[in-house]
Order: C-alpha cells, then structure tokens, then sequence
C-alpha cells in the first residue's frame, strides 16, 4: 500500500513550499534574526499549505540547530515531524472543529503550564480555528497574550475574519494565497516524472483546474488519475472521461460551428453531450472557459503565450478560431454563456435551457443592439476574402 501523494510529498522545509515566497521569505527572515513571536495566524484557502507550515515551523523552532529556517533533519525533533515521522510529543495539533469549546480551551491552559518533554518549545497548532467558539477564545485570549516562554502557538484558518479580533490582534498574520496554473502545472509535472509515470499532453491544465489552485486537491486529482492510468499514462481521454470535462475536439466542433452559423453541428453536439451523460451545465462551463480564452487571445494576440498555459498546437487553434469568431463576436457569445449558465442554475430542465443558450449563440441579432457589432465583422470578412455579400432587400412599395 502506498500513502497518497500529497502526504509523500508534503514540504519539510520552507524552501520545498511552492507559491507561498510572500510567507515563507519573511518567516525564515525573522527565525534566522531569532524575532520569533509567541503566536501566529495563517490564513488561506483549503490546500494552500498552511498546516504545513505551522509543521515545518515546529520543525525550524526545535530543530537542535535552531531556531534555524533550515532544519537539519537529523536531530531527533526533525525526525519526528518529518514525512511519515511518528510526531513529537512537544508538537501538538488541536482540531478546533471538534475542540473548540470552552472546556477544552480551559483544560488547554491548564496544559500549557507543563515544560516541554524534550525539545526547545512546546508549540500548540489549532487547525480550523474559525471553529474556536467565542467563549473558547475568551478562556483563552490571557494566555494567548502573555503565554509562558516555552510555549508557541499557531492558528491555521480559511476564515480568519471568524477568528476573535482580540485573538488576531495578539498574532503575526500571514494570509497564504493559491497556487497560480502555470507555478502549479510544472509542479505536478515534476511529481509525476518524479513517479515514473507518462501524463499525456493536456491533462495538467485539466488537474490544476480540478484542484482550483488548492496543491492538496491538484495532487489528490493527479493521485486519482495515475492510480486509473494503463500503460500508456495517464491520457488526455481518459482524463476527461473521469474528471468530467467537455474534450476539446468537441468545443472545437462547437465554437467552428457558431462562426460559421452551423446550427445542426451546434445541436448534434449537445446531443452527444446528453447522450454521453454529462450534466449540461458543465458543457456550458466548459464553452464558457474556451471562450475565455477565445477572449484572451483576441486581446492580447502575440502574447497570448504568456496568458494561457496550454500548449502551442493548442494556441495555435485558439488564434485560428479567434479570428474566425471576431473580438466582438467572441465577447458577445461568452456574455451570453455567462448569463445562460445563470440561468441553468436550479433549472428543472437543463437540456433545454442548454439548447436555447445555443439558439441565442447562433443568433447575434437577438441582442439589444441588434447584433450590430458581430454583424459589421462578417460583413468585412467577407468582404477581405473577396466572397459575395447578399444585398439588402429593397423596401415594399407603397
């Protein structure tokens, strides 16, 4: 049996952390110069590192080389709190979910009073501490405040506007931040070289979408991913099948079809996507992220390399679709698949509201300003490929 991979790989230095440079910097600044204070908040979103951190700075604070923001990793402490390390008795993390009231908050300073068992501080880390009820903060804010020299605390949040204000007040703040696509994707490529397993071309952007930017939820997406693979990796396919994501040649079939005003290519395609069981709402989100970048490279045009972290075949098809669209054409049909999807939110049929999303889409007049915009760019299209353009109807007599 093997452990997950975000358990294998979990930091154990500062250093290892990925994206988090604005925290980690200065948390090693302040070890190395010893302006270590007694307590702590990190903040962030699920998945970002904050426990981690709180583990690895337990680590720097009793490493016997320290305090050090490099542990040695050969003391009896850095063992401990190492991967797959028993843990320390002189480290202890509290789940505030589950101990956050006001009796546990009091048997907790009672605890405190009590020197480490072996190491430089007893360091006490509170996991979800949003859950921390009023009444627990307040048993606790005295000793917050002037803990006794041998004891650290550490609050780890992703609300920290529920923590206590005059707990915060007491606290280094530290808001920690997701992981942006690009940092992440090669990340997730290095693990998997690193586990000897193929990943096919497009299947990163699709796990670092699924995991939103969280390292945790990319690492346990891809853990997924490569427990399924065959022997050929994990492929492009078989990623889409099992995260539910629209496959590309299809919202490629999809947006030609809408540039070329070809309703039936348009509706074959969401009878494959209801036949194939796919919720159409997520049909919907995926045009609407193709869109997106549809909008990206309209704009930014050379750049666009830069913007989007997808391959350069694949920018290749989304300058080449960009351009058959238009800027206007392609900002009016994603507006349209924002407010569609807004509607198909709760919707008892979301076939239909699907199918109408894509009546509005290959009708550009339907808008409030009749579609002016969308219509000039064919009309000079048409008119730089030297293709005919169909006569206005003169006016009926009198």
């Amino acid at each position: 049996m093997t452990s997950a991979l975000y358990r294998r790989y979990r930091p154990e230095s500062f250093a290892e952390v990925i994206g988090q440079e604005h925290v980690t910097v200065p948390l090693s600044q302040a070890l190395a110069k010893g302006r270590v204070t007694h307590a702590y908040l990190f903040s962030g979103p699920r998945g970002c590192g904050k426990t981690t951190s709180a583990r690895i700075l337990a680590r720097c604070l009793n490493c016997a080389a320290g305090p050090t923001p490099t542990p040695c990793g050969t003391c009896g402490s850095c063992r401990d709190l190492a991967n797959g390390g028993p843990g320390s008795v002189d480290v202890v993390e509290i789940d505030a979910a589950s101990h956050g009231g006001v009796d546990d908050a009091r048997e907790l300073r009672e605890r405190i009073s009590f020197a480490p068992a072996r190491d430089r501080f007893k360091v006490y880390i509170l996991d979800e501490a949003h859950m921390v009820t009023p009444q627990g903060f307040n048993a606790l804010l005295k000793t917050v405040e002037e803990p006794p020299p041998h004891v650290k605390f550490v609050f780890a949040t992703t609300e920290p506007d529920k923590v206590l204000t005059t707990i915060r007040s007491r606290t280094h703040h530290y808001p920690f931040r997701l992981v942006p696509p690009a940092r992440l994707s090669s990340y997730l490529a290095e693990l998997a070289e690193r586990e000897g397993v193929e990943v096919g071309k497009g299947v990163l952007p699709l796990v670092v979408r699924a995991g939103g930017g969280s390292v945790r939820d990319s690492l346990s997406v891809l853990d997924q991913l490569i427990a399924g693979a065959g022997e050929e990796g994990v492929t492009y396919d078989v990623a889409v099948s099992l995260l539910g994501y629209t496959h590309a040649s299809l919202l490629d079939d999809v947006v030609e079809a809408i540039a070329a005003g070809d309703g039936a290519t348009v509706f074959r395609a969401v009878e494959r996507v209801v036949e194939s069981g796919q919720e159409p709402r997520r049909f919907a989100d995926d045009l609407l992220q193709r869109l997106r970048d549809l909008v990206v490279v309209a704009a930014v045009g050379e750049g666009a390399a830069d913007a989007l972290a997808v391959p350069e075949d694949a920018l290749e098809r989304l300058r080449a679709q960009a351009a058959h669209l238009g800027r206007a054409e392609v900002s009016r049909a994603a507006d349209v698949v924002a407010a569609g999807l807004e509607q198909m939110t709760g919707a008892t049929s979301p076939r239909l509201q699907l199918e109408l999303l894509c009546a509005r889409l290959l009708l550009p007049g339907a808008d409030a300003d009749g579609g002016l915009g969308p219509r000039l760019e064919r009309l000079e299209r048409r008119l730089a490929a030297g293709l005919p353009v169909a006569a206005a109807p003169s006016p009926a007599p009198l």
